[in-house]
């Protein structure tokens, strides 16, 4: 107010919120989130059914595919599914240890708000006790060997343990291991594996028992002539990315024609153009073609009568595939192709269902497939989501060498440590460190509560046996037993929980230091905001 009038600054479609009441807005939205995924969290979590508004269902409990189809408004909601897209890409699995994470952070950082703890020390709290969770995540890591089957393995049991396709996970676990172990490069002392070189096909119809490695790629496509072979054994494969068959020309042009000898001899020239095509790849040695471009009928007549089983319209992406799979070279040109271009496979074949080109048998191949097959797309779906989260995590084992016990094993150690070391640290800040310690025991009481046992007296277990030193305790979530994790082979990538605590940490802090959010709503127009106030917001 200046002089008895009111000076407008923000538009009024502008709402704003401001101090404790913007802090208790972006806290509600965090925790709602993450007791939204909560259940999930888990071997017995229970799943989520998504309904988009095409009608389109999703079943799952896989954090990142739940909070990617939710619709949120509210920016710190916002925030908090940017902590699971950023798990979920850095690691590929924990996205709902994460979430459910910055969900206990932001539920203490309230209750110390309530009594007057200003924000800034909870933060500088938080960071503290951040830090010393890392340092004691270091100790509690184990070092592996990365080319340790058995244990990446468990480690990618652990990651699929829980999901809808938990029978077949058996099958699954060495499929994906024996995939990154495939494609993992070794420089020096350093390993990489690329997931980009890890593809997945679905097939519907069989059951999910037939899932398979392909050491190679499938190609959803089939062979343009039912005259070409079914099957090509020893396959000599040629990558062409020019279109074979007769170009327009790129100017107007017009070819009187006076007698039926020319039209003879127009056709014959144009025939024997396309024959030369198919002569190319005949000569280079060729048996198999897989063209990014379309091929003429005549061009597949004679690849046929050569014995050649070619596919045409092969997307840029997948011929790229082939070429690392086959060690290959893609011809720009099928002028340009020579038999030291071409791949080599054991076999390529059309699949029964006429809908895959399936290539195996490649030697020591750059890139592999991993073939799924279910009776409905749901189940392949959720096969899907299982198998990306398990070459993930056996990824992240290999590359780091590093691993840790699950169970709630880290995050009660943790815990425990942590707020021993609050005791150490004088005034306020103390009292938000050991807030940070409190926040790790929703892990351990999730998994309690989520297999049907009694949280607190799970809790107390667990405090107390890594009070006697066991630090590779655990709960059982089957019998409810405290357990060595570590023997059980509950074990997974130490990167998990390392950015798992990190960005769970970070977004709690920048959430809790906002005290001013304005929020600009769409305005809805004079008719639907009747004399210019503020639009109603559904």
């Amino acid at each position: 107010m200046l002089g008895g009038q009111p000076i407008i600054i923000l538009k009024e479609n502008v709402e704003r919120n401001r101090g404790l009441e913007a802090q208790r807005s972006n806290i509600a939205a965090a925790k709602a989130i993450a007791s939204a995924v909560r259940t999930t969290l888990g071997p017995r979590g229970m799943d989520k059914m998504l309904v988009e508004g095409t009608g389109d269902v999703t079943i799952t409990n896989d954090g990142a595919t739940i909070l990617q189809d939710i619709s949120v408004v509210h920016p710190g909601a916002k925030m908090v599914i940017e902590v699971a897209r950023a798990q979920d890409e850095e690691v590929g699995d924990g996205t709902t240890t994460a979430v459910v994470l910055v969900g206990s952070l932001m539920e203490k950082a309230e209750q110390l708000i309530e009594r007057k703890i200003h924000p800034t020390v909870i933060a500088e709290g938080y960071r503290l006790g951040m830090k010393k969770s890392l340092e004691i995540l270091d100790e509690l890591s184990l070092t592996i060997d990365p080319y340790d089957r058995e244990k990446l393995i468990r480690i990618a049991d652990t990651a699929m343990t829980g999901k809808s396709i938990e029978s077949v996970k058996d099958k699954l676990n060495g499929i994906a291991v024996d995939a990154v172990m495939a494609i993992a490069e070794k420089e020096g002392n350093k390993i990489t594996a690329d997931e980009d070189n890890v593809l997945i096909k679905k097939q519907a119809g069989d059951t999910m028992d037939d899932a398979e490695l392909v050491r190679g790629v499938v190609i959803d496509k089939k062979r343009i002539s039912e005259d070409m072979p079914r099957k090509v054994k020893d396959a000599k494969i040629a990558l062409v990315a020019s279109p074979m068959e007769i170009k327009k020309t790129q100017v107007k042009a017009k070819i009187h024609i006076s007698s039926s000898e020319m039209v003879s001899a127009f056709s014959a020239q144009e025939r024997e153009a396309l024959k030369r095509f198919a002569d190319k790849v005949i000569e280079s040695g060729a048996n198999v073609l897989l063209c990014q471009k379309g091929l003429a009928d005549a061009v597949a007549f004679y690849l046929a009568k050569g014995g050649v089983l070619a596919v045409e319209d092969v997307p840029e992406k997948d011929i790229k595939f082939a070429a690392r799979a086959l060690n290959a070279q893609i011809a720009n040109k099928v002028d340009e192709l020579s038999p030291d271009m071409l791949g080599r496979a054991d076999l390529v074949e059309q699949l029964e269902d006429g809908e895959f080109i399936k290539i195996s048998g490649c030697k020591n191949p750059k890139t592999v497939t991993i073939l799924l097959r279910g009776s409905s797309q749901y189940l392949l779906d959720e096969l899907e989501r299982a198998v990306v989260d398990g070459t993930r995590v056996v990824m992240d084992a290999m590359e780091d060498g590093k691993l840790v016990v699950g169970g709630g094993s880290v995050e009660t150690e943790i815990l425990m440590k942590v707020r021993d070391y609050a005791a150490n640290v004088g005034g306020r800040v103390q009292l938000a460190i050991e807030a940070f310690a409190n926040a790790f025991e929703v892990i351990p009481v999730t998994l309690a509560e989520n297999s049907g046992y009694n949280p607190v007296d799970k809790l107390v277990d667990l405090k107390n046996a890594h009070a006697k030193g066991q630090k590779y305790a655990g709960l059982n979530v089957y019998n409810g037993k405290i357990i060595d994790m570590l023997k059980e082979g509950v074990i997974e990538p130490q990167r998990s929980k390392r950015q798992a605590i990190q960005s769970a940490t970070e977004a709690a802090i920048l959430l809790l230091r906002v005290d001013d959010m304005m929020v600009t709503r769409e305005s809805k127009g004079p008719e639907s905001a009747p004399g210019g106030g503020m639009p109603q917001m559904g």
